[in-house]
């Protein structure tokens, strides 16, 4: 543990770990209580496996085609955005079922980036981090791209905060009062979609879900008011990725997966904790 104190004032690539990680937070605890709240979180997981086909096309046109600023964080957006508004314009507007729709995503996405990340020459190994998280490998143009999104992500939810506060815990009132659902049922879509890439960078594909999750639910245990659940899930989501550093820093455990082992045994004392008031109660 003390390995890892001495090394973050020497090494940048363990400052820009721990940026990263602070800007997926703010992100993560934002719109992970909002699909806690919508009971949502399926959308996440089929927009993040999606992202690898957007990371495997950008790591094969930079390798093969030589196009240098396509790098697969950038690749990763333009994914995402794609996987939000098809899911969008197929389950919002044109009424498609959403399980054949995120598990269409979900499967295409991915098969489209095993292709691209198999056919690039000596890119093989990419596999293995993008499917479970390279943080301690971000670059500083991949934190000056986080930042953008994170920016983007929060302006977001600070304009249209009441109404997606409205869609979020009640569609048909929301649209009774003349609110466009669809609409800011697109916004929350694309905030998720820019989360999931920022998340994406920590811990990988596979285990953004739980990263986007479990802090809000962990959180919503105990606090009630949406917008005290988004700071106190940033919070805590910041603790678990500076943690799962810290600890598998020395042993050389795999970041990642450190971090959402931590964000699953807080979240199971938490519940715990919270039975046992209510235990107490009756």
């Amino acid at each position: 543990m003390t390995a890892f104190f001495y090394d973050l004032s020497r090494y940048s690539f363990l400052q820009l770990a721990l940026a990263a990680g602070l800007l997926a937070s703010v992100s993560s605890g934002i719109v992970g209580s909002l699909i806690v709240v919508r009971r949502s979180t399926y959308i996440a997981g089929a927009i993040s496996h999606c992202i690898l086909g957007g990371m495997g096309v950008a790591r094969y046109l930079q390798t093969v085609h030589d196009i240098t600023w396509l790098t697969p964080l950038a690749g990763a957006v333009i994914a995402s955005m794609i996987a939000a508004l098809i899911i969008g314009w197929t389950t919002v507007f044109g009424k498609e079922r959403s399980d054949s729709v995120f598990s269409i995503v979900w499967a295409l996405g991915m098969a489209i980036g095993i292709t691209f990340i198999m056919k690039t020459p000596g890119y093989g190994q990419d596999l293995m981090s993008y499917l479970f998280g390279s943080i301690l490998m971000v670059s500083v143009k991949d934190v000056w791209l986080m930042a953008v999104l994170d920016i983007l992500v929060v302006a977001l939810v600070l304009l249209f905060y009441n109404r997606i506060l409205a869609v979020c815990f009640n569609e048909e009132t929301a649209r009774a009062r003349g609110i466009p659902v669809g609409v800011y049922t697109m916004i929350i879509l694309v905030t998720t979609a820019l989360t999931t890439v920022l998340l994406v960078q920590v811990v990988g594909i596979v285990l953004v879900i739980a990263l986007l999750t479990l802090p809000a639910a962990t959180v919503s245990q105990f606090v009630q008011k949406l917008s005290l659940i988004m700071i106190w899930s940033a919070v805590l989501c910041f603790l678990l990725v500076f943690s799962g550093l810290v600890i598998s820093y020395g042993p050389e455990l795999p970041v990642g997966a450190t971090i959402i082992e931590l964000a699953g045994l807080v979240y199971l004392c938490a519940l715990g904790i919270n039975r046992l008031k209510y235990s107490f109660k009756k």
